[in-house]
């Protein structure tokens, strides 16, 4: 079951979530220079971390050549049997060098951390940014769980690619480079020994990280099901509870769970073997260091002090030398997660501003859709809505009815450009609402969505969430037309009480109703009820549509809904099936013609009457 899942999810995602082996080399290379780009856009940092990080380097290579002096000298101190504060100067060198190390490591991680984060930062809010304005048709193919870990864990892999690719790049080519040739000018056999740990090391390394690194990708995909097991889990917790369901869903977690944890314990493996390899390999050279320099400082070749520094150093170059594989990865890293990560913020979305729009202006709000055709993408075969045209006046109601799937709710998601039309036109005053801005067209058409979704704030927040300023006296009028006024008064906390997660505190007819009243705030020039009525009592419903009356007559009122009683007063009412109108007029109107609307009304108002065999299926 989980399988499934996971390959449906992966069938279904946008192209911005491919497995690391098909991307694009050259996208990754791309990456790596905009990523460097934008570190550079903090000039005094970056440079603050790189020249810190070249003073921290000259500081390392002088304490070997300091401690191997230290050495000569201590022994030169006790064969002269002189006083031993001759010997305080080389100590106080090693102390300032050391000490000067430390300050100047400091200022490194501290200026590399502060470019990663604020990198991060900038790149963060341009996903999140650019996840605001992308269409419908971007999130019906790609999950929610794809977006977060996108938003968090490539993320990561970008913020880090400062300071453990660009910097430690610098780092390790002067503390190996500048090493390698003070060792091999000193000693050129000796030299050769201590730094023939380096290349087998620095190859494990790079192999381990990179192996981490795509078993890390597949651990991340692995924990991406996790989550939206669980993402699913606590959105329909209810359910999971009422079908006493928890078993089986531990069951599907427990799956997910174990996948993740065998690949976790392949990586340790992985992680402790390699490290185990690289420590043997610095032991053994080190001991033929120490074998062969001994013999050389015993037949007077070197000074001990000598083979001190070549000791020292080697144990200096142990930690960095494992490090070249982490910058790999780091590169490797950056390469695939920027990828991803600048495919979502320049994704081209295909509902966007013309170059010259403009905003709308409304004079008299007519609606005109003219031979309206709509096909989803992936379903190209099959036209959602067809050859749809009709024209609404300021004031009037068209209430609009099918079966399900006819296209209605398609349809209403039309008008405010959600989707665009793959045929026809859609104009408001004969402006075609393709060549208008997008916040003007939302600003005149306001959508009462049948998914009532309501944010973890205060009722009032939650009402005046499109004009945040707006006044309490205009946020009563609007509750008071949704017939909600009365209900949050007997709250304890009135209208600054907080809705739970989603609006659960609130019943269905409540939410709905607030989501009534939060759409009234915005004052649209066309109003859409999409079947937003469906979950409040015929009473209410009712006393909601007379308070509406004077809101209704300056504005295009659209109404969806399968109760006929919703929308029997609307002065013309659209019949759809298969994307199509195929029946309009009336209530009255309809009701003579005796076609599918006429079957629909007796079988809602009289449900025991028999409908005639020959109207079944006009389809």
């Amino acid at each position: 079951m989980i399988k499934n899942a996971q390959s449906g999810r992966e069938a279904s995602s946008d192209r911005i979530f491919r497995r690391t082996a098909d991307v694009d080399p050259h996208a990754g290379l791309g990456a790596i220079a905009r990523i460097t780009r934008m570190a550079f856009r903090y000039p005094v940092s970056a440079g603050l971390a790189l020249a810190a990080t070249i003073a921290a380097v000259l500081m390392q290579l002088s304490i070997p050549v300091i401690l191997g002096r230290a050495v000569d000298q201590t022994q030169a101190v006790a064969a002269a049997k002189a006083e031993p504060e001759t010997l305080y100067p080389i100590a106080l060198l090693l102390f300032v060098a050391s000490f000067a190390r430390g300050i100047f490591t400091l200022i490194q991680n501290y200026n590399a951390e502060f470019v990663g984060h604020s990198l991060a930062r900038d790149i963060r809010n341009a996903v999140y940014g650019r996840i605001q304005s992308l269409p419908f048709s971007f999130h019906d193919r790609t999950h929610s769980g794809d977006l977060i870990t996108v938003g968090m864990l490539d993320l990561e892999g970008v913020r880090m690619f400062f300071s453990t690719a660009l910097v430690r790049t610098v780092l390790l080519g002067l503390l190996i480079g500048l090493g390698a040739t003070l060792l091999l000018s000193t000693n050129l056999f000796l030299g050769l020994l201590a730094l023939s740990f380096v290349p087998f090391a620095g190859w494990r390394s790079t192999v381990m990280r990179l192996t981490l690194r795509r078993t890390w990708l597949i651990l991340q995909e692995r924990l991406g099901v996790l989550s939206q097991v669980m993402e699913e889990n606590l959105g329909g917790i209810r359910v999971v509870r009422a079908f006493a369901a928890s078993e089986h869903e531990m069951d599907k977690f427990e799956v997910a769970s174990k996948s993740a944890l065998e690949l976790s314990h392949e990586r340790i493996e992985i992680r402790v073997k390699n490290t185990a390899v690289m420590t043997m390999a610095f032991f053994v050279s080190m001991g033929l260091v120490l074998y062969f320099g001994g013999r050389q400082v015993a037949s007077g070749e070197i000074t001990l002090g000598t083979l001190t520094t070549f000791l020292t150093f080697m144990t200096i170059l142990q930690m960095p030398v494992r490090q070249l594989g982490m910058m790999v990865n780091g590169y490797a890293r950056a390469s695939t997660c920027g990828a991803r990560l600048f495919a979502l913020i320049d994704h081209e979305a295909e509902i966007d501003n013309a170059p010259d729009a403009r905003d709308l202006i409304i004079s008299n709000g007519t609606l005109q859709l003219d031979n309206v055709s709509f096909a989803y993408a992936g379903h190209t075969d099959r036209q959602a809505v067809s050859g749809i045209s009709f024209e609404a006046h300021r004031g009037e109601t068209i209430g609009i009815v099918g079966p399900p799937g006819s296209g209605k709710t398609t349809l209403m998601h039309l008008i405010p450009r959600f989707y665009d039309p793959t045929k026809g036109s859609i104009s408001i005053d004969g402006q075609d609402i393709r060549d208008a801005t997008l916040s003007s067209v939302r600003q005149a058409v306001a959508v009462v969505q049948q998914d009532s979704f309501l944010f973890t704030t205060s009722i009032e927040n939650n009402i005046a969430y499109a004009d945040p300023f707006t006044e309490a006296s205009q946020i009563r009028d609007v509750t008071e037309s949704a017939q909600l006024h009365d209900y949050i008064l007997g709250l304890p906390g009135k209208y600054g009480t907080t809705v739970g997660e989603r609006g659960v505190s609130l019943s269905g007819g409540q939410r709905q109703r607030l989501s009534i009243a939060r759409t009234l705030m915005m004052k649209p020039a066309v109003l859409i009820f999409d079947d937003s009525t469906a979950a409040i009592d015929a009473g209410t419903e009712n006393r909601i549509r007379t308070a509406l009356k004077e809101y209704t007559k300056d504005r295009v009122t659209l109404i969806v809904a399968h109760r006929l009683a919703s929308l029997m007063h609307a002065d013309r009412i659209l019949f759809l099936d298969q994307g199509r109108i195929i029946e309009q007029g009336s209530h009255e109107e309809l009701l003579k013609l005796g076609g599918r609307y006429c079957d629909l009304h007796d079988l809602q108002m009289r449900p025991n009457a028999e409908i005639p065999a020959k109207k079944e299926d006009t389809r």
